[in-house]
């Protein structure tokens, strides 16, 4: 094997792995807190091998040197794993799904580092101790499974393995929100309590409907075409324009709730809101681009005629999405919540992209999807602080803030106009490029959608300078004067430092993104055109 292939296995085995040894019942919690952590670290240091030369990504680097041309990964294992139904244990990755693989194993580290030291405590009831002992423990044992789901989904070239890893992230998500969500599982209230465990359902349920229609889609393009090898589908070849346009609503429909599209995307503030941070950071880094990184590779890849049919109506939603999220969030008065709303808009501009189903739009979608795990990231981890600190987020009961604690203003400020998308830093691709690929689409409906976009731009810089203006400036709130900001901490700068740093980089050379996923874009697009 090489050591690409190696690492193929490794990024998956080493959090499964570590995820089966914290619920076994050894050691403390503490302990069993640095255990994951480490090897998440393992993991992390797995997936940097992945990486392959983009110069050579038209030729497998694993393998045979010609195959199939709709997707040519960089690394590829290929094993039987139910011959008689003839499906395998194909995994592989190229330039579109290896940044969302580091992504993914990046913030997983960055949670499980941070949960060492702030560890919310588990279970409704627990009377605000540690009464298990293994509070923080399970909590990391949860983030190393759904990073198992995260990177198989990225990795998986097999339709029905595609789905299985797609699944796993639904119960330890579910068992997240429930178990550690509200306020970091000690219920003020019995509505409080209640709280975390209905945004937990309705998230479940969101899911759940997302996985029936995945499961018909899958069902609907490997029966049709006698394979679920991605490589072979890619392209729709062996599927009829009935079969594609059915697939393609079917799997559409069910990445739309992932992503989340709107009107599907009513779990995610309640999720958001309720979620503990480092839920939240997950849940908005990089759960969320299962959805379209499942529409850009499983979508558009099987079912090419049905995407070209459906993409008016997809550019249409996406930028519904972004003028309705923009909108929500000036009407937004918590921040986590505030937070949440701006995904959605921000998501839209990613499904603007692929809608355009061009080569900009795609890489925007892509640089959009990275940037968009990276600051929205950076801005939980931010939220989680000041209610950790201040014990709200009602934007009412803060303000003030840069005069209690300027670092922490700073960092907001900083994470908010990322968001925003000023130029240099890493919002700012993806949002401005899908656009442009609306603006080069051509005709009526394009452009209208293109200049609708910009307008919800501009109403995203709206709403983020309102929240600094309300978090950041003025006189202190009710709930900063009560309470001292306290320095940063040692962890949070650990923590933060990274996202910080990826947040500029990208901004200033986004080819770290755009420069490895050019030649799959142009080989996917060559094959569905």
């Amino acid at each position: 094997m090489t050591l690409g292939q190696v690492a193929l296995l490794a990024v998956l085995v080493l959090p499964a792995l570590g995820a089966l040894l914290l619920a076994l019942p050894i050691g403390g919690d503490r302990a069993g807190r640095i255990v994951g952590t480490g090897f998440a670290a393992l993991a992390f240091l797995a997936s940097l091998p992945l990486i392959g030369d983009p110069a050579g990504a038209g030729r497998f680097t694993d393998g045979p040197e010609a195959g199939p041309p709709g997707v040519v990964p960089w690394h590829q294992i290929d094993l039987a794993w139910v011959p008689a139904l003839d499906l395998r244990f194909h995994l592989g990755v190229d330039g579109i799904s290896y940044p969302l693989v580091l992504l993914t194993t990046a913030l997983t580290l960055l949670c499980c580092g941070y949960t060492i030291w702030r560890a919310p405590h588990g279970g409704s009831g627990s009377g605000g101790s540690d009464s298990s002992g293994r509070s923080g423990r399970a909590l990391i044992a949860l983030l190393l499974v759904i990073e198992v789901g995260i990177v198989g989904t990225f990795l998986a070239l097999d339709l029905v393995l595609f789905f299985v890893f797609f699944e796993v992230v639904l119960l330890p998500m579910y068992a997240i929100i429930a178990g550690w969500g509200g306020s970091g599982g000690r219920a003020d209230s019995a509505g409080a309590d209640s709280a975390h465990r209905r945004a937990a359902t309705k998230f479940a349920i969101y899911t759940l409907a997302g996985s029936v229609l995945l499961l018909v889609g899958v069902v609907t393009a490997v029966t049709a075409a006698g394979t679920a090898d991605l490589t072979i589908l890619t392209g729709g070849g062996e599927l009829t324009r009935g079969t594609q346009l059915a697939a393609f609503t079917l799997l559409a429909l069910a990445f739309a709730i992932k992503a989340p599209l709107w009107p599907l995307h009513t779990w995610l503030p309640d999720a958001h809101s309720q979620a503990p941070t480092v839920g939240s950071v997950i849940l908005a880094g990089v759960l969320l681009k299962m959805g379209t990184y499942g529409l850009i590779r499983v979508a558009v890849g099987v079912a090419p005629e049905g995407a070209r049919w459906a993409a008016p109506v997809l550019g249409t939603l996406a930028v519904v999405a972004i003028i309705v999220g923009s909108l929500v969030c000036l009407a937004q008065t918590e921040l986590k919540r505030l937070i949440a709303y701006s995904s959605i808009g921000h998501m839209g501009f990613v499904l603007l992209g692929i809608a355009t189903l061009s080569a900009t739009g795609i890489q925007a979608a892509l640089i959009g999807n990275i940037a968009h795990g990276v600051i929205t990231g950076l801005l939980f981890f931010l939220a989680g602080a000041i209610k950790d600190r201040f014990h709200t987020g009602e934007l009412s009961a803060l303000g003030g803030l840069r005069e209690q604690s300027p670092a922490l203003a700073g960092l907001l400020g900083y994470a908010a106009i990322a968001s925003l998308g000023l130029p240099g830093l890493a919002g700012f691709w993806g949002e401005a490029f899908a656009v442009v690929a609306a603006v080069q689409r051509g005709g009526v409906l394009w452009t209208t959608l293109a200049a609708l976009a910009a307008v919800g731009a501009a109403l995203t810089a709206a709403y983020l300078l309102r929240m600094l203006r309300r978090v950041a400036h003025g006189p202190p709130g009710p709930a900063v004067r009560a309470t001292p900001a306290g320095p940063i901490t040692r962890p949070e700068a650990l923590a933060w430092a990274p996202l910080i740093v990826a947040t500029l980089a990208i901004g200033l050379l986004p080819v770290l993104v755009l420069g490895v996923a050019e030649a799959p874009v142009q080989t996917l697009l060559e094959v569905i055109r």
